[in-house]
């Protein structure tokens, strides 16, 4: 019960059908913590590190994704964020694709031990998938830097598709960077949610990215 202890205390309160996600998001974490054992899928297993840093980080712009069809979690490693937003958002599809297999075999077994019937789960390169199917959003959490993202999902982003990055607390440097390929590609950066995780964990800012119309 560490987990779900964890998570009781530190989710928001408003959150929708926080019970379940404390509950499911649990499970998620324990299933983690033994794969841990095996292969190195992350150096946070510490249940309130965890429950903060896995599971609080991703829900918290859970109103960003609401209202959307069909979501990409580009790079999910584990299953973030894409997991504990699926749980949050049961009506909202998304898709998580990890390149790298035995990431993309644990979150295949996640997937099945959480029966969550809005997820699916590609063992493929992000880019490769979102060049051949349409998303509403596409998200990541650490795939790569801002101007290395455009390229990657410059087809989506043309097609429309809305990019969520979640991204620390000196994102402006990135964004700057960026700047030249977002003219290139025609689209607009900006900062939509700034939050401070609890126990000096980090700050995070989510930074929206669509097309320039």
């Amino acid at each position: 019960m560490r987990f779900e202890e964890e998570l009781r205390e530190v989710l928001p309160s408003d959150l929708p059908r926080r019970d379940d996600v404390a509950v499911k998001a649990a499970q998620h974490l324990r299933l983690i913590e033994e794969a841990n054992r095996h292969f190195n899928l992350t150096r946070i297993t510490e249940p309130r590190e965890a429950a903060i840093k896995h599971v609080l980080d991703c829900v918290m712009p859970w109103r960003l994704f609401s209202g959307a069809g069909d979501v990409m979690d580009a790079g999910t490693g584990a299953g973030f964020p894409g997991i504990p937003l699926a749980l949050v958002l049961p009506d909202v599809r998304f898709t998580l694709t990890e390149s790298i297999q035995k990431k993309a075999r644990f979150v295949d077994t996640a997937l099945i031990e959480l029966e969550l019937p809005n997820v699916t789960n590609a063992a493929r390169r992000a880019e490769e998938l979102s060049g051949e199917e349409t998303f509403d959003v596409i998200t990541t959490r650490a795939l790569a830097p801002i101007s290395r993202t455009l390229a990657l999902f410059a087809p989506a982003l043309k097609r429309g598709t809305r990019m969520l990055l979640y991204k620390g607390p000196d994102v402006e440097q990135e964004i700057e960077e960026a700047a030249m390929e977002a003219r290139k590609r025609r689209v607009r950066m900006e900062i939509v949610m700034r939050y401070e995780l609890p126990e000096s964990s980090g700050v995070r800012t989510i930074i929206d990215i669509h097309p320039d119309r």
